[in-house]
C-alpha cells in the first residue's frame, strides 16, 4: 500500500485553473520514464536533488564522480555483454570481486597468516621479558605500577620490530575492508539512480525503464522491493553460513574474537529486515 501511496503522490498534477487570471495552464506530461516503486522515503532523498546540485551529504554522493564512474561501468557492462540488467548486475559484481576482493582478500589471509606464525615467538618474548622485568623492579625498588608500565612500552616495542621485520603489519590486513566498502557504496548509489530514474538514458529509453522489466523469475521488476522475502534472507543466510564457515576453522578463538563472531552472526540477522526494504537490484551485489 506504501508503495500505491507514493506513485500516486509522485505522479505530476494539472495545474489549477483561477479563472480570470489567463489561460488555463497546459496539462503536464503524461509520457517519461514510469513512477518508481521504491517507498517514498527511498525516493525523496533522490528526487530532492534540484537542477543545481544543492542538497544534503546524500546528494553530493549522488552525483559524484566515483558514483558516475560506476554508472558508466554498469551501463558499458550492459552494453558489451549484451544480458539483460539481472545478468549484467551480476556480472558486473562478480567481475569486480575477481579483479579486486580477491586478490586484496588472499592478501588479507597472508598478512594474518605471518601475524599468526609470529604468536609463538612473541609469546616467549613476552615470558622473558616479564622475568627481566620482575628483576628489574625488585633491584630498583618500583612500584607496580611503573613495573607494568615499563612492560607494556617495551613489548609494544618489541612487538613492532617483529612485525616490521616481517613485513606484516596487522593494519595492512585491513586494506581490504578500505577498498571493498568504498565501492559497494559507489556501486550502490549507482544503482540506486538508476532505480529512480536520476540518471542516464540509454537508446532512447531511460535506465529506469529498462530495470523496471530487466529482473527474472519471482523478481522481473529490478526497481521494486522483493515482497516474497526470498533474495533478502537468502543473503542473510549466505553471510551466516561463511561466519560459521570461518569460525570452524579457528581452533581455540581469544575472547574478543568470540565476540567479533556473535557480532558479525547479529549483523547477519539484522541485514535480512534492512535488505528487505531496498530495491531487487541492490541485493544483486551480493550473490552467493
Amino acid at each position: 500500500m506504501l508503495c500505491r501511496l507514493s506513485v500516486r503522490w509522485l505522479q505530476p498534477r494539472p495545474a489549477l485553473q483561477l479563472r480570470g487570471l489567463g489561460p488555463p495552464a497546459a496539462p503536464a506530461p503524461t509520457g517519461g520514464p514510469k513512477p518508481s516503486a521504491l517507498p517514498l522515503w527511498a525516493v525523496a532523498s533522490v528526487s530532492a536533488v534540484g537542477p543545481s546540485g544543492a542538497g544534503g551529504w546524500y546528494e553530493a554522493l549522488a552525483t559524484s564522480a566515483p558514483v558516475q564512474g560506476a554508472e558508466d561501468v554498469l551501463l558499458f557492462a550492459h552494453t558489451a555483454s549484451g544480458l539483460p540488467w539481472w545478468g549484467s548486475i551480476l556480472l558486473t559484481t562478480v567481475a569486480l570481486r575477481g579483479a579486486v576482493t580477491l586478490p586484496l582478500a588472499a592478501y588479507q589471509h597472508y598478512i594474518l597468516a605471518k601475524v599468526e606464525n609470529l604468536q609463538p615467538e612473541i609469546k616467549n618474548i613476552a615470558r622473558h621479558l616479564n622475568q627481566e622485568v620482575a628483576v628489574r623492579a625488585n633491584q630498583l625498588g618500583w612500584s607496580k605500577r611503573a613495573a607494568r608500565l615499563t612492560y607494556l612500552k617495551t613489548m609494544r616495542r618489541l612487538v613492532s620490530e617483529l612485525y616490521v621485520r616481517d613485513n606484516c603489519h596487522p593494519f595492512k590486513a585491513t586494506v581490504l575492508v578500505w577498498i571493498q566498502l568504498p565501492m559497494w557504496i559507489f556501486m550502490s548509489v549507482a544503482l540506486r539512480n538508476f532505480s529512480t530514474g536520476a540518471t542516464h538514458s540509454e537508446a532512447g529509453f531511460s535506465v529506469q525503464e529498462q530495470l523496471a522489466t530487466g529482473g527474472v523469475l519471482w523478481f522481473p521488476d529490478l526497481t521494486a522491493l522483493d515482497s516474497t522475502w526470498i533474495l533478502p534472507v537468502s543473503i542473510g543466510v549466505i553471510n551466516l553460513l561463511i561466519v560459521e564457515i570461518f569460525a570452524l576453522q579457528k581452533i581455540g578463538m581469544s575472547r574478543f574474537q568470540t565476540y567479533i563472531t556473535y557480532f558479525v552472526r547479529a549483523v547477519s540477522v539484522l541485514m535480512i529486515p534492512i535488505a528487505a526494504t531496498v530495491p531487487s537490484l541492490l541485493l544483486l551485489l551480493e550473490p552467493p
